[in-house]
């Protein structure tokens, strides 16, 4: 059985049908990456995965669980994380604040500083920051108010929010975008730790084809709201529809 699945996923804006009976599978373990061109879809999918978008019509189970009447918290707590396209984090608090917060929040359902005077809770939170921020590599700043952070470890940052919620499948929005080559291979990096040595599965959406063939184990792709190819790198690479709908016709 698949950690997550979709079935005939359907979402429609008025008129405007933005998923168009989606099916797919991702299985424990592996990395999956969804591409597509602007406006096919992929946000709108991963929306409705995460409870943040209610489906017109299908079907999503995770590890079994219907979620699709589950509110975006039930669904955290069921092991779904998510980092976004942009950076979302809490400016005015320390880094490491930041991701005490959102740990938390998953044990209390509730994103309130608070905690940080509950010394029973505060002891677990603070271990597991720790080792997030480890992970992340920014142990280093972790006393630094977060908006004074570089615009790649913001980023990281905001993985290290999604982390904090303990998630077995992460969502990861364009990690990658406005980040400089080097912090590009930083993040690749991470995503190769997250699998490793965390043993978490990936759901990738993300623009960087170098990026996309580096890490996928496979690969789905969105036209106008349907799947038009799934497969491994290699297959997503040598498929003309592929190339068509969303390169332009022009070679990988």
């Amino acid at each position: 059985m698949a950690l997550l699945e979709t079935r005939d996923l359907t979402k429609e804006f008025g008129g405007l049908r933005a998923l168009d009976g989606v099916t797919i599978g991702v299985e424990r373990g592996e990395l999956v990456s969804l591409i597509g061109p602007n406006g096919s879809g992929k946000s709108t999918l991963i929306n409705v995965i995460t409870g943040l978008l209610e489906p017109t019509a299908g079907e999503i189970r995770y590890d079994g669980t219907d979620v699709v009447d589950l509110s975006p918290y039930e669904i955290t707590q069921l092991g779904i994380g998510r980092s976004f396209q942009t950076a979302s984090i809490f400016p005015e608090l320390t880094v490491r604040e930041n991701v005490e917060v959102a740990s938390f929040a998953t044990e209390h359902d509730s994103f309130s500083v608070n905690f940080l005077r509950r010394r029973d809770s505060y002891d677990a939170v603070r271990d597991r920051t720790d080792e997030i921020l480890e992970t992340i590599e920014l142990e280093d700043v972790a006393g630094n108010d977060a908006e004074s952070l570089p615009y790649g470890d913001k980023r990281r940052l905001e993985v290290a929010i999604g982390l904090a919620t303990d998630p077995d499948l992460m969502f990861m929005d364009e990690p990658t975008a406005g980040m400089s080559p080097g912090e590009t291979r930083m993040t690749v990096s991470l995503i190769d730790d997250l699998i490793e040595e965390w043993g978490m599965t990936i759901f990738l959406v993300e623009h960087d084809m170098d990026v996309v063939f580096d890490v996928s184990d496979r690969i789905f792709t969105l036209h106008e709201g349907r799947v038009i190819a799934r497969g491994a790198p290699e297959e997503i690479r040598d498929d003309p529809a592929v190339r068509e709908a969303y390169l332009g016709g022009e070679e990988v």
